[in-house]
This record gives structure tokens, sequence and C-alpha cells, in this order.
């Protein structure tokens, strides 16, 4: 009975809670991975609607002045604060500063910076990676990457969006968008997509998978 009764109530051993430990490590291994991505995914999503609906604001604009702007001021662009990217429609950016003070107030900006009053401490101006794609033939000029083509009408219009969505100052997580199709390669991360759809937000480089300076 005593024995029984010490049997019971013995501990675990030391191969025992090495291998809890171990199976615990491999789980941790396998998940925590997995959560960024998943993390990261939901973070892009706020680039996508973006470029998105400056896509939507220049095709209206388009309509009723026959051409494209990289002006936001001009066409009314201006999406909501608290953005962990910066966007960027021109080769010469002029930026609307968004912080703790407020937003700057501009009459001209062709680029938006990322609001360090929500992200402090985050690159205010993180750098794109430039689009390596080439433009279809015919449908207008080809846009200056970023920015309008020189002639209007015919002209075309495209924008990059670049925010940090793994907290590693070693790469940007880049999207791009236009207003005529491409093709190509981009340059990491974006699996068998071939092909910027004209008004569609193209990943040219996920800063998770990529992480390159």
């Amino acid at each position: 009975m005593t024995r029984l009764f010490a049997r019971k109530n013995r501990g675990f051993t030391l191969i025992e809670l090495m291998i809890v430990v171990a199976i615990i490590g491999i789980l941790a291994a396998i998940a925590i991975p997995n959560f960024i991505k998943f993390q990261a995914r939901s973070k892009q999503g706020e680039a996508k609607a973006n470029l998105k609906a400056w896509f939507t604001t220049q095709r209206a604009f388009l309509q009723e002045k026959d051409r494209y702007e990289s002006d936001i001021k001009i066409v009314g662009y201006a999406p909501e604060r608290g953005n962990r990217y910066a966007y960027y429609f021109s080769s010469s950016p002029t930026f609307e500063i968004r912080g703790a003070a407020g937003i700057s107030a501009l009459t001209s900006a062709t680029a938006i910076t990322v609001d360090t009053g929500k992200f402090n401490g985050a690159r205010t101006n993180p750098p794109y990676k430039p689009i390596t794609l080439g433009f279809a033939a015919g449908g207008g000029d080809d846009p200056a990457k970023p920015g309008r083509s020189a002639t209007c009408p015919g002209c075309n219009i495209d924008a990059y969006a670049a925010g940090n969505v793994d907290n590693e100052a070693t790469g940007y997580d880049t999207w791009y968008i236009a207003t005529k199709d491409a093709t190509g390669t981009a340059v990491c991360g974006n699996g068998d997509e071939a092909m910027a759809v004209a008004g569609t937000p193209y990943l040219n480089y996920n800063d998770v998978d990529c992480d390159s300076p």
C-alpha cells in the first residue's frame, strides 16, 4: 500500500520535462512565423485599400478633366489618419506630413508620410522598392514610376506605398498601382503573380518574406 501511494505521487523525470520543453519549442517554431505572416497580411490591407481608393479618385478626375494628376490636393485624395505606410505619387515628392501636431497645411502635395502621431518613432518616408515590370504596348504613355506621364490626353499615372510591417528596418513592404497594365516579375515576394493589372494593388516587395537591405 505504501509503495502504491509513493508511485502515485512521484514527480516528473528530467527526460520527461525535456521532452515537454522540446515539444513546446517545436510548436512555437511553427506557430510564431505563421502568426507574423498573418499579422503582416492584416497590416497590408491598409496599403491595398488606400491605393485602390487613390485609383478610383484618379479615374473620377480623368472623367472630369481628361487627365490624371499627381497632386493629391488637386484631385481631393485624403486617406484617413493613422496610416502605417507612406504614399508616393511623384518621383519628386512634396510630402503631406502627418504627426502628433496633426497634418501639415499644404496647398500642394504629391506624397504622404507615415503617421508618426500613431506610429511614434517610425520612419516618416520609408523607401519603396522600384518596380521592375515593363508596360504593355498601347493604352497611352507609360507612367513615370511614380507619377504621371508627360502628355495628356493619353497619359497614365502610378503610385507606390511603402511601410514597415514586421518591425525590422532591413526592408520595407512595397505596393504598386497604375492606370496601365504592366507585366514582368516582382522584386521579391509576389509568388506567381506576374502582372500588375491596372487598378489592382501589386505586391512588389514582401517585407516579411524578403527582408534585404
